[in-house]
């Protein structure tokens, strides 16, 4: 394991900020990498994307279990009672015999995870031109130090800002690894027919894939044949043709499971979110983090690192160092509780002083 180069008397004042490790990171000569959670997103509009925004939503929807399930266990945090469901589950597989409860509950966990879905698409922005063009340069600013560097960047959030953010500022290095095929190409290279594509599907560009969504978003869909990318129509925006999508039961790719272990089993079972976890698993140099805060919930993400980083090996292409940004007093106290965790170099930064959306 690392050892614990964060000293515990670190206060949150003290700590660096966000453009002091550029400079240092940029004085080396390995690349490095991002990973974003859930405060990339909040940064933009913590009244949308926060927690208490989605259970808003939910008690909205006035479902009788869903709104005993966070009264009795008291929290606003999906992953918690997932998490709690899972095990009421285990134990009501043992003593309800008849099987009845165990179904209620099932019932009760499938539905909490569309819930969830719903609520981010309801809640999100309706189109990417409700960012300003301050924030989205800005924001792209921020991305593009990492892309065009040689770095990959990993998001763990739901949601389209990213998607929107390199899509309206056209980089050329921000490729997702889905691409269209050409169903025509002899006829077109005979003059016989205009060009014809097909869906944007993944896998045609995967190995120059810069933008990884670890966790899933809402614009992926798994066909059982193909992973598409929604897009834009003519006639609709592209949350549009979501939501319609998801009105035939059609539901985007999205790990929504309670713990890291079940996060991972949801992992394995896509190829896209496979690829994408096991791109985590080998990148080199250095890790910058922004808005994760590697919680109870997230260690697979932890682990992934730890497998980056050859488990503590001391030379070779691996991972070094991660450099994690926390926002406030109990963050950095509890990045330097689970430091030991790593099998890197641990560093924090003020997330605050990053300013990603301007």
């Amino acid at each position: 394991m690392a050892n614990n180069n964060i000293p515990k008397e670190l206060k949150f004042e003290d700590l660096p900020n966000y453009e002091s490790v550029l400079v240092k990171l940029n004085e080396r000569n390995y690349p490095k990498h991002l990973l974003m959670g859930n405060g990339f997103s909040m940064a933009y509009d913590h009244q949308i994307f926060s927690y208490n925004a989605l259970y808003d939503f939910i008690e909205d929807i006035e479902d009788p279990i869903l709104s005993k399930l966070f009264e009795i266990i008291n929290t606003k945090n999906f992953e918690q009672v997932m998490r709690q469901l899972d095990n009421f589950i285990e134990l009501a597989k043992f003593f309800d015999k008849g099987g009845e409860l165990v179904n209620t509950l099932t019932r009760a966990s499938q539905l909490l995870q569309k819930s969830l879905v719903d609520a981010v698409s309801s809640l999100h922005p309706e189109h990417v031109f409700e960012i300003s063009e301050g924030k989205s340069i800005a924001c792209f600013d921020f991305l593009h130090e990492y892309l065009k560097k040689d770095g990959k960047v990993f998001s763990t959030n739901y949601d389209l800002l990213l998607y929107w953010v390199l899509m309206r500022n056209e980089s050329k290095y921000a490729n997702d690894g889905f691409g269209k095929e050409h169903l025509n190409p002899v006829e077109t290279r005979r003059g016989q027919e205009e060009a014809k594509y097909g869906d944007l599907n993944w896998g045609k560009y995967k190995e120059m894939q810069k933008i990884f969504y670890v966790h899933g978003t809402l614009p992926i869909f798994d066909t059982g044949i193909a992973i598409e990318k929604e897009v834009y129509t003519n006639r609709k925006y592209l949350l549009e043709n979501i939501k319609d999508r998801m009105n035939n039961k059609d539901y985007p790719v999205f790990v929504t499971a309670g713990n890291g272990e079940e996060k991972l089993e949801h992992i394995y079972h896509n190829r896209y979110l496979t690829y994408c976890y096991d791109q985590l698993c080998n990148i080199t140099g250095s890790l910058v983090s922004f808005g994760f805060n590697f919680g109870e919930y997230d260690y697979h993400i932890i682990d992934a690192v730890n497998i980056a980083a050859k488990r503590g090996a001391q030379s070779g292409e691996k991972l070094f160092s991660v450099y994690i940004g926390v926002y406030s007093e109990p963050d950095l106290e509890y990045i330097i509780n689970i430091q030991d965790k790593f099998d890197c170099k641990v560093n924090v930064y003020n997330s605050q002083t990053a300013n990603i959306w301007g």
